[in-house]
């Protein structure tokens, strides 16, 4: 299984989220594109350097929605930190001590991991769950 996530850097938000059984690119896109209905386009989208998120189509949708793109450099170990830690806290909070027999049973693990996420305290967003500082950020 493949799982591509959508955070906002300055809340630890994670605006979408996809599962996909193929590598290809379209699961990002359509990723990206629920994340852009839903929240709106960012001024900047960082990722690393994946053909997914390289992808013809999901340069696109970022053009076409006047979206900078910054990718990071290849072995700079602190790039995509934030994405990097939430992959860290889901696979040692679920994956690696839930066994998942299906597909179906996978994506209702996650949404419920994601749905606890997004109401946990963060440390460096002083002990403030990401969906309040994403919303106080967007009312300022």
């Amino acid at each position: 299984m493949y799982l591509c996530a959508i955070i906002d850097w300055y809340s630890r938000k994670v605006v979408a989220w996809s599962l996909s059984t193929t590598l290809d690119a379209e699961f990002c896109v359509s990723c990206l594109e629920r994340a852009i209905a839903r929240y709106g386009a960012p001024e900047i989208f960082n990722s690393d350097q994946g053909s997914q998120i390289t992808s013809e189509g999901f340069l696109k949708i970022l053009e076409k929605n006047k979206i900078r793109i910054s990718i990071d450099g290849r072995g700079r170990f602190l790039d995509n930190i934030f994405i990097k830690r939430l992959w860290r806290s889901l696979k040692y909070e679920l994956i690696y001590i839930q066994e998942f027999a299906s597909v179906p049973e996978l994506r209702k693990g996650f949404m419920t991991w994601f749905e606890s996420y997004k109401e946990r305290f963060h440390q460096a967003i002083g002990y403030q769950p990401p969906d309040g500082i994403y919303e106080l950020d967007k009312a300022a």
